[in-house]
């Protein structure tokens, strides 16, 4: 891992501690200011956020672990172990969704009137410290710091909503209002969760990052001189945001030692714009046979 980004990588570590201590502290006021509150809302969101805690402190160890050098039994390296953090965040926060929409709903038919006043400032507290943690976050551009953004947004959102039904408790006796919202900023969450679970798992799949990208790559390719045919072209991510690419490109004629290095340097050159932290390109000479399957041949368009 070169200097910068392993600078790069330790401030990534460094914002998750941060979040991560932030996230224990408040949770502990959540559980002390919900029992005080009488408030469905509040002690649904601290239940949620010890999950949040939980999940938070292995995404702060895992990425620890993969800062490590690749070795004999990891030979890209452990960046995948963000991913895994990714994984489990997304998991726990569809779990712990889920679970706050089993407490509102039945709350919906029998509302209890919490403590408009207490839930006024904790809910000014909860947005401050839960708006800090995800402005922090978001700097990230990991998978799994993404996830953990989401779940910081999670609880900024369910304390303006909570700052919004203490101000209308203060005027109405209308205590309906801290079930509803607590089901309305748990579905909106939900849903964008469980699309970047989704995202998550296909790239744990080794799916492609983005289509656009490989084609993009597979033109490129495509447009080099002497390039007949491009077969086994593969791109794949190990975390979200390092890629890796493979490709066999066919030449049509024998070409010098000085042809290929020019070669390989045109490559180098067009794909500097992609965050390829691993590129293994092989040339086959015109009669020489593939060692690999040769049904997959990609013929050049």
């Amino acid at each position: 891992m070169s200097i910068k980004k392993q600078h790069q990588h330790d401030q990534n570590t460094d914002r998750i501690g941060v979040v991560f201590f932030l996230n224990f502290s408040f949770t502990i006021i959540e559980f002390i200011g919900g029992l005080l509150t009488n408030s469905t809302a509040i002690m649904a969101d601290a239940v949620h956020d010890l999950g949040d805690t939980l999940s938070i402190g292995l995404a702060w160890l895992l990425s620890k672990i993969s800062s490590k050098h690749p070795d004999d039994i990891f030979t890209y390296g452990y960046y995948r172990y963000t991913l895994l953090g990714a994984l489990i965040n997304g998991v726990v926060l569809i779990a712990g969704s889920i679970w706050v929409l089993s407490e509102a709903i039945p709350k919906l038919l029998a509302p209890e009137m919490p403590h408009a006043q207490g839930m006024f400032w904790l809910a000014l507290l909860g947005i401050s410290v839960n708006g800090f943690a995800a402005w922090k976050i978001s700097k990230g551009q990991t998978q799994n710091e993404r996830i953990l953004n989401w779940h910081l947004l999670e609880d900024v959102l369910g304390w303006v909503s909570v700052f919004i039904v203490s101000i209308m408790l203060m005027f109405f006796d209308w205590p309906i209002l801290d079930p509803i919202l607590s089901i309305a900023f748990t579905l909106f969450i939900l849903l964008n969760v469980a699309k970047n679970t989704r995202q998550t798992i296909k790239i744990f799949m080794q799916s492609v990052p983005d289509k656009e990208i490989l084609e993009a790559i597979r033109n490129k390719l495509n447009s080099l001189e002497h390039v007949s045919a491009i077969h086994y072209l593969h791109l794949w991510s190990l975390d979200g945001e390092r890629h890796v690419l493979t490709a066999h490109l066919e030449i049509d004629q024998m070409i010098s030692a000085t042809e290929q290095k020019h070669i390989k340097q045109k490559i180098s050159h067009l794909l500097s714009d992609y965050s390829l932290a691993h590129t293994t390109i092989e040339f086959e000479l015109p009669d020489e046979s593939c060692r690999d399957d040769l049904s997959l041949r990609e013929p050049k368009a």
